[in-house]
């Protein structure tokens, strides 16, 4: 079975690293993957390689088939000398798909980027590394509505105690030469609370986008990458002139405990009939059983850094539900989600993901209701 490989391959990673702590070096510490220079300027890599194993089950699961695979194989690099400039280059070779590519001017004023990165509405996607989510995957509201990334340039600025501004302007697409157009977008983050033990967060965030090809489809599986099927789907929009996207988070952890929640909606403005909305929103919270914290920066929570050698266990429970009906327009389905999840952090750049999703989804009448199970092992630094 896959998912006993993936168990044993962890359990010999943490039997092998005392072995080869005792010539100076631990495959579950710190990994020199970054150089720097006298001047300051540091050279690096980061990467995250996924595997992902999956089992379906309940009433519907024979409507997909059990599956293993990749899920990323991203590997980027970078040059920086923080606090006045850094220049990244990324791409994921699983999904064939560039990542983050720009270079950043930082100053007084604040950061200047120029080149790809994500669009602001959707905090899980825009705001939080692939390498740091508590979940497999995003929750359902965000995985739909979240508008990827684009070339364009934006500017952030933290100088004002307990806020974070970013104003982007992206227009032509993306580096694939996909979802050409022109999108307006912002996010603000406020911390009322913001100390050694506890993190509040507030965030806004807005965009408007115009499409060249006047089209629009929302569509989103349930919460695992290997469920080959949308359960719910509005079929192609045209004669679009202009989406907006919103969303609300609401987040706060203190020590070990972290509760997470959004609400996303989006409005499609059309040329000559009916205009169409639809909106989401998930709860989330986690539970550090040995007790570590996630770091906070930026307006977005990190990963955790294990304190014992063994590694950090963590607890997870989410509720995620979208409305991509809207009548007289589109009856694309309503779809809820419960997602159980358990994470073992081996060290600073192992980990392994188990998460239980039970799926409902009711569209034009009819339903599925698939139950999976899965399990992933990743590798990132």
């Amino acid at each position: 079975m896959r998912f006993e490989r993936v168990w044993w391959g962890a359990l010999s990673l943490l039997a092998a690293s005392p072995a080869w702590a005792a010539d100076g070096y631990s495959v579950l510490g710190d990994w020199p993957v970054k150089a720097t220079s006298e001047s300051g300027i540091e050279a690096g890599l980061k990467g995250n390689l996924s595997y992902d194993v999956a089992r379906f089950g309940g009433a519907d699961g024979g409507a997909f088939a059990d599956d293993d695979a990749w899920r990323r194989q991203e590997l980027s690099a970078f040059v920086r000398k923080p606090g006045m400039f850094e220049l990244a280059l990324g791409y994921d070779f699983r999904n064939e798909v560039w990542l983050d590519n720009f270079v950043r001017i930082s100053g007084a004023a604040g950061d200047l980027r120029i080149g790809q990165f994500k669009t602001p509405v959707g905090y899980e996607e825009s705001a939080v590394s692939t390498t740091a989510t508590t979940f497999m995957e995003r929750a359902l509201p965000v995985t739909a509505f979240y508008a990827g990334r684009r070339l364009g340039a934006d500017w952030t600025y933290e100088k004002i105690p307990n806020w974070y501004l970013n104003a982007a302007v992206q227009a032509g697409g993306d580096l694939l030469g996909d979802n050409r157009g022109r999108t307006l977008g912002a996010r603000a983050v406020f911390n009322p609370v913001k100390d050694e033990n506890q993190v509040l967060h507030l965030g806004l965030s807005a965009s408007n986008e115009k499409r060249d090809d006047d089209s629009l489809r929302l569509q989103v599986r349930p919460e695992a990458f290997l469920a080959a099927r949308r359960l719910v789907d509005t079929g192609a929009l045209n004669r679009v002139e202009g989406i907006a996207r919103y969303g609300v988070e609401a987040i706060w952890q203190r020590g070990p405990l972290l509760l997470q929640s959004e609400y996303l909606r989006i409005g499609v403005d059309r040329d000559g009939v009916a205009d169409y909305s639809a909106d989401g929103y998930y709860l989330a919270a986690s539970w550090v059983l040995t007790g570590e914290k996630r770091g906070y920066k930026s307006a977005a929570f990190g990963n955790l850094k294990p304190r014992r050698d063994w590694g950090a266990v963590e607890l997870a429970a989410r509720y995620s539900h979208i409305d991509l009906d809207d009548a007289g327009v589109a009856l694309g389905g309503r779809q809820r989600d419960w997602t159980f999840g358990a994470n073992w952090y081996l060290g600073q750049h192992f980990r392994l993901q188990f998460n239980y999703v039970w799926a409902e989804a009711r569209r034009r009448g009819t339903g599925l209701d698939p139950q999976i199970a899965q399990l992933r092992a990743q590798i990132y630094f």
